[in-house]
């Protein structure tokens, strides 16, 4: 099986259990003629959006980009382009056919001079988690090798019930490229390889975090695993352009005002839920995809089948693609933090604020 072949694959088994819950509740289901007399009475060729009249449609942005409420600007370089929220989330729903996520990133940085929808194209999604000061004293003293070996057992650990509830198994072959710390820019970055469950080529997930005084800059790459090279040599490029504003900066970190995270640096490679509760960490990956869905039509599929993922996490969201029903008298102990329904969930940080 092809890349392409197990993208799409992926993105039919995280379709499947949501049309599964719609059929299961005829009365909120709207009759078929009429769905489909819904679907047509719109303009065709808003419906039927060329790929190069979506690429037309996004917004890039170049040289300094201010993100958020002046929270920190990008100084991008001739080499890299820059879409708002708006358009990185059609990007990466209406195009790469990610699902949808209740808030938008801060914006999304990508190559200059190659389409979005080429193959060789790849972005990084801006996002800022509003989650406290992160301490950096012990950047030296973490053991990067011992922290890897411990993240794949509770792989492997958390692989049993996805596979009993119905989910691919997911392995960490290891890092793509070792955690690196720079003390002085505050910026923290690594890689790793993954393997979604009989899927010919790995998934590489790239990361990069910028300390600031109140949260941290999450920046997430999304390539494949062949294209490693290349994002390697983009990294410095995308590092010295992050930078948080005044008033923002880590340095000036109050601790009569500031609210200290209750997690220090090792936690932000391994995952925050991971240090807190020996859980599975849950950090962003995004899954690209080399095939385009029409704008409108899919916009209103997500719609339809009501595809928002907090509103429904307990029930749709979190349903896998052939669910195991559980006894009728279970004991309910902790709420159990359901693994990714696809690629784009997996180590996802739902207990961090976001803008």
């Amino acid at each position: 099986m092809s890349i392409k072949d197990s993208i799409l694959a992926a993105a039919l088994v995280a379709v499947l259990p949501f049309t599964c819950v719609a059929q299961a509740t005829p009365e909120t289901e709207p009759d078929v003629a009429a769905v489909s007399e819904e679907v047509t009475e719109g303009d065709d060729s808003a419906q039927y959006i060329s790929p190069e009249e979506f690429v037309a449609s996004l917004e890039f942005k170049t040289g300094r980009v201010v993100l958020g409420n002046d929270l920190a600007t990008l100084n991008l370089p001739d080499s890299l382009v820059f879409l708002d929220g708006e358009n990185a989330q059609r990007l990466l729903v209406d195009a790469w056919g990610n699902p949808p996520d209740d808030v938008p990133p801060l914006g999304m940085i990508l190559p200059a001079g190659v389409s979005p929808l080429a193959e060789e194209s790849w972005g990084v999604t801006v996002e800022y988690e509003d989650s406290g000061y992160v301490s950096d004293e012990d950047a030296a003293d973490i053991d990067y090798g011992d922290m890897l070996k411990d993240m794949q057992a509770d792989m492997r650990e958390a692989n049993t019930w996805r596979e009993e509830n119905g989910y691919e198994p997911v392995q960490l072959v290891g890092w793509a490229a070792a955690p690196r710390y720079d003390a002085e820019g505050k910026k923290l970055h690594w890689a790793k390889e993954l393997k979604f469950g009989d899927s010919e080529a790995n998934t590489l997930n790239y990361n990069i975090r910028v300390l600031g005084r109140r949260g941290v800059l999450v920046l997430n790459f999304v390539a494949n695993m062949d294209q490693l090279a290349e994002i390697e040599a983009s990294v410095p490029a995308v590092l010295a352009a992050t930078e948080f504003n005044p008033g923002q900066r880590y340095a000036e970190f109050d601790p009569d005002l500031d609210t200290v995270a209750a997690y220090g640096l090792g936690a932000l490679v391994a995952g925050k839920v991971a240090a807190k509760t020996g859980l599975l960490a849950m950090l962003l990956v995004l899954l690209k995809k080399f095939w385009f869905i029409p704008v409108v039509v899919i916009g209103w599929l997500f719609k339809r089948i009501g595809l928002s993922r907090k509103d429904t996490a307990s029930e749709e969201a979190s349903a896998p693609a052939a669910p195991v029903a559980a006894p009728a008298e279970a004991k309910v102990e902790e709420p159990v933090q359901a693994p990714a329904q696809t690629v784009m969930d997996l180590n996802k940080p739902d207990d961090a604020g976001k803008r």
